[in-house]
């Protein structure tokens, strides 16, 4: 099993930058394929970006595809998500995940076995 705690999150204004990290503990986490989802108030939970377990292997939703990036750093159990160009609809909850993984390449977009409690990103208009 793994635990997963997100920092990062905040209030910032449309055109600004945050960067998210979720910190991993418990089992190998080089086992874990990871991800980025988030919950935007009255939305379902959506994917918003995917890393495999080498690291290797990335997936960017459409709608921040240039403007986010992921990344992780298996010597220091994290894993981050680097977010320009914010806008006020990417004002969201969001959720670290992890999915175990035999594939060094894969990412996933769904079926996810370990989720974080969330950070909070607000972004001002």
């Amino acid at each position: 099993q793994v635990q997963l705690v997100e920092s990062g999150g905040g209030l910032v204004q449309a055109g600004g930058s945050l960067r998210l990290s979720c910190a991993a503990s418990g089992r190998t986490f080089s086992a874990y394929a990871m991800g980025w989802f988030r919950q935007a108030p009255g939305k379902e939970r959506e994917f918003v970006a995917a890393i495999s377990r080498s690291g290797a292997g990335t997936s960017i939703a459409d709608s921040v595809k240039g403007r986010f990036t992921i990344s992780r750093d298996n010597a220091k159990n994290t894993v981050s998500l680097q977010m320009n160009s914010l806008k006020p609809e990417d004002t969201a909850l969001y959720y670290c995940a992890a999915r175990t993984s035999l594939s060094s390449l894969q990412t996933y977009r769904d079926g996810m076995n370990y989720w974080g409690k969330g950070t909070l990103v607000t972004v001002s208009s």
